[in-house]
């Protein structure tokens, strides 16, 4: 009861509008999809009205569009595209010159080039946050509930100690290392958690050394969330046997907020109150429709997915589009002795082996020189999966690409999100 108590407390000093906000979610999710669409129609011309009035950039950039005519959804299509050279190279401009209340500083995390930095209003933070406490509540988890939080963990003397305090305001704690004796300490606090979330690589590990080494299961588990990652296949037995539950996924930025949300049914559900999302040649085009203070409009994102057709329906009534996969980044590129692949080729190899052959492997590979590739695979494999894994690579490479498999490479437990393609050309 303290517990809860302490996290509302902070809630209500941060995040004065997100009891508002989660009120609006859990009756919003039982909508239609015509009435969701309305909203994001109306949502999308305040933005944009506001946008023009109140950022140089999109003064310029939407100074042709009558906003007032919009009709359907689909005439976000009279937008321009944002990449993501624009936001950084523009990121002043961008801004509104309006006096919020107050506002927030966010960072993106820079993982895929250099970092964002921009302002965000305490509604929209809120919001943001109120989408991720209903997910939440779609597995009957309360967020002040006892929670182990696998994140980055490489800090200094002076960061853990601010680190553990917020934590402990949140309920929640976390592993700063894999060493025995901390370990098995983190596994005791366990015990006593309802909830499981971070990164899916950080988890999974936790998972393994706790299946292998015979420790005390959790018993009490609700959810166990991975986010910022890839969740293969292999993780999810491994974490199924460890925490008794599957992991689900939840998938956004933070310049975007919340995208989708898993279901219990297993189902990725658009988070159509707070995002307009489209499908531009396999690519996500995402429009935040609740920040004002760093208008998000129609922005390339940096990843592929394949939505769900409008007429596909989950059995959990929720009417929200689906998110049926992110396959993979955009821009990463394999050099071949003579030609270029996009690194998207390593998701449908790895994808058929599992789909077709029942083979589920967890992956890095590595390009040092053009034309050679390593395939790290943590798990062991027979000759009749290896046969199977250089039949699939042959497919999409030919013999462009020399390579080198290696079995029974362990990654070491992270510190910071895993990629499972990194480049040195």
């Amino acid at each position: 009861m303290l517990h809860k108590l302490i996290f509302q407390l902070g809630e209500r000093l941060r995040n004065p509008s997100i009891r508002k906000w989660f009120a609006f979610l859990k009756q919003s999710e039982n909508w239609t999809i015509e009435e969701l669409e309305a909203y994001q129609l109306k949502q999308l011309k305040e933005l944009v009205s506001f946008a023009k009035a109140h950022s140089d950039y999109y003064k310029e950039k939407l100074a042709a569009i009558d906003v007032d005519s919009f009709s359907t959804i689909e005439d976000i299509q009279q937008l321009p595209l944002l990449s993501k050279e624009d936001v950084l190279n523009h990121t002043e401009k961008i801004h509104t010159e309006y006096n919020f209340k107050k506002v927030f500083k966010a960072t993106t995390s820079g993982s895929s080039g250099d970092p964002l930095v921009y302002q965000r209003e305490e509604s929209a933070d809120s919001f943001n946050r109120a989408s991720i406490f209903r997910g939440y509540s779609w597995h009957n988890v309360k967020p002040h509930e006892r929670n182990g939080y696998f994140w980055g963990f490489d800090f200094s003397t002076s960061k853990q100690f601010k680190v553990n305090l917020l934590d402990a305001l949140q309920n929640r704690f976390r592993v700063f290392d894999y060493k025995e004796k901390a370990f098995k300490k983190f596994v005791k606090k366990l015990q006593h958690a309802r909830y499981i979330h971070g990164y899916s690589s950080m988890i999974y590990q936790s998972a393994k050394l706790i299946n292998d080494q015979k420790l005390p299961k959790p018993k009490h588990i609700k959810m166990v969330k991975g986010t910022s990652e890839k969740i293969y296949e292999s993780y999810k037995e491994e974490i199924q046997k460890a925490f008794g539950v599957s992991i689900i996924s939840e998938y956004g930025a933070a310049e975007t907020g919340i995208i989708a949300f898993e279901c219990p049914e297993g189902t990725m559900h658009i988070n159509m109150e707070g995002v307009l999302v489209e499908e531009i040649d396999n690519q996500i085009v995402v429009t935040n429709l609740q920040m004002k203070t760093f208008p998000i409009i129609r922005y390339q994102l940096g990843d592929y997915i394949e939505l769900a057709s409008k007429e596909e329906k989950c059995s959990c009534g929720k009417a929200h589009y689906i998110l049926k996969e992110v396959t993979g980044r955009i821009g990463e590129n394999v050099y071949g002795k003579k030609e270029i692949y996009p690194s998207l080729y390593f998701y449908y190899i790895f994808k058929n082996l599992a789909n077709k052959h029942n083979i589920k492997l967890t992956y890095q590979i590595i390009q040092k020189e053009k034309g050679i590739l390593i395939f790290n695979l943590e798990e062991n494999l027979t000759n009749k999966d290896e046969q199977k894994l250089k039949e699939e690579i042959h497919s999409y490479f030919a013999d462009d690409i020399v390579y080198t498999i290696r079995p029974n490479v362990k990654k070491k437990a992270g510190k910071q999100k895993t990629k499972s393609f990194i480049s040195y050309i």
